[in-house]
């Protein structure tokens, strides 16, 4: 029962984490420039640890079909050249609004959750 605890929550948080990541990516991708892993790694580092990188390409490959981003081959230590990711000025544009319709809708969710919580 514990098991299927986990993949419920899990299945959940993954739900959850789908509908925002575009925002989540063009915020990581707007401090400098990077590559996939790269960026997993942000994401990780503020608690997303649940995005891989399986999940992050298609959404950077609709990123850049959209003009929001656009890429460029750098060097790695002794690898194949990596495929960064930069922010264009539509992405900005698209970031600066995501994030305010991010912060209305969490602050919506957060009233509802807060009333149906003080009320047990």
């Amino acid at each position: 029962m514990l098991r299927m605890t986990a993949l419920i929550d899990s299945h959940r948080q993954s739900q959850l984490l789908r509908g925002v990541l575009d925002v989540c990516l063009l915020a990581v991708i707007a401090e400098e420039p990077a590559y996939g892993y790269e960026m997993t790694k942000r994401l990780a580092a503020r608690g997303l640890s649940a995005v891989g990188e399986g999940s992050i390409y298609p959404v950077l490959g609709r990123l850049e079909r959209d003009g929001l981003v656009d890429t460029f081959r750098q060097a790695s230590n002794g690898g194949p050249p990596r495929k960064y990711y930069r922010l264009t000025r539509r992405g900005s544009g698209a970031l600066d609004k995501w994030s305010e319709e991010w912060r209305a809708t969490r602050a919506g969710v957060d009233a509802v959750i807060g009333e149906t919580t003080t009320r047990r």
